[in-house]
């Protein structure tokens, strides 16, 4: 740059013949010729600023996708089941207890109804029992479909486990009370016959006849 305003300089100097109106020009030109140089110097430190900002966007931008992504696949996979959870065993047993459940109060409503033994009033009552053990049992099952259907919920393998765990429990716990329920139904039953039989044999006995 300085050897080329050293040459146009020298050049004014040498053009004694020249006006004074072409050295004003030469002088302006070289004003023009600093300024372009400014301006490219100007542009060219504008696009490495914006190239260090954009690469550092870039970056930032690059890392929180990342992050998202690690975010949603860990909640994605809060959203799949499993083969560990979907082998458990107590599964199983839920289902089981549940067949368990209803093909035992049918048996035994069945039963109670044709036995004799109760009033309308304590068949109703019977009815009732078994309705609210079904219903209740039901839910649970929904709950279970729930736990073990992939995309329903956002838990953990250990935490759908306790789910089941618990579900498991109070099927247990309903298919139990039933059979604890039948047995003094059953037990009621067995009383009232035998105390009806003993009536009928001393009115027999008696000769009383009905």
């Amino acid at each position: 740059m300085k050897k080329l305003l050293c040459l146009i300089f020298a050049i004014t100097l040498g053009c004694t013949n020249r006006s004074f109106a072409q050295a004003e020009e030469l002088a302006q030109l070289l004003l023009d010729i600093e300024k372009l140089a400014q301006f490219k110097q100007i542009l060219s430190d504008l696009k490495k600023g914006y190239e260090i900002l954009n690469g550092g966007y870039n970056t930032i931008k690059n890392i929180s996708e990342g992050n998202f992504s690690l975010h949603k696949s860990f909640l994605d996979g809060l959203m799949a089941v499993s083969p560990a959870v979907k082998k458990y065993k107590k599964i199983t047993d839920i289902v089981n207890d549940q067949i368990i459940l209803v093909k035992e109060y049918k048996n035994a409503f069945n039963k109670f109804k044709t036995s004799r033994r109760f009033t309308t009033d304590e068949i109703s009552y019977i009815g009732a029992v078994y309705d609210r053990l079904f219903s209740e049992s039901l839910q649970h099952l929904d709950e279970l479909i729930t736990v073990t259907t992939a995309d329903k919920l956002r838990m953990s393998d250990d935490e759908r486990l306790k789910v089941i765990d618990r579900i498991y429990d109070n099927m247990e716990d309903k298919l139990q009370f039933l059979r604890t329920f039948n047995n003094t139904a059953t037990t009621l039953a067995l009383q009232r016959m035998k105390t009806q039989t003993d009536v009928n044999s001393v009115q027999k006995m008696h000769g009383i006849t009905n």
